[in-house]
């Protein structure tokens, strides 16, 4: 059986994708620089909006 990948990330996951702590992840939802949504009293980030960060970063970087 193969397995998927996830379309959405929990908080957790999105911290541990960008090594970042738990308040930096919501201070960028917060800027809107990671769009994101509620699932009953959970918060989902889109992986595309994790990729349309770093794809951001690295150009600013560039």
């Amino acid at each position: 059986m193969s397995q998927v990948a996830p379309v959405v990330l929990k908080v957790p996951e999105v911290m541990a994708v960008l090594g970042m702590s738990r308040g930096k992840v919501y201070d960028l939802i917060r800027a809107r620089k990671l769009k994101s949504f509620t699932e009953g009293r959970s918060r989902r980030i889109p992986l595309t909006s994790v990729h349309d960060y770093i794809r951001t970063k690295m150009e600013e970087a560039a």
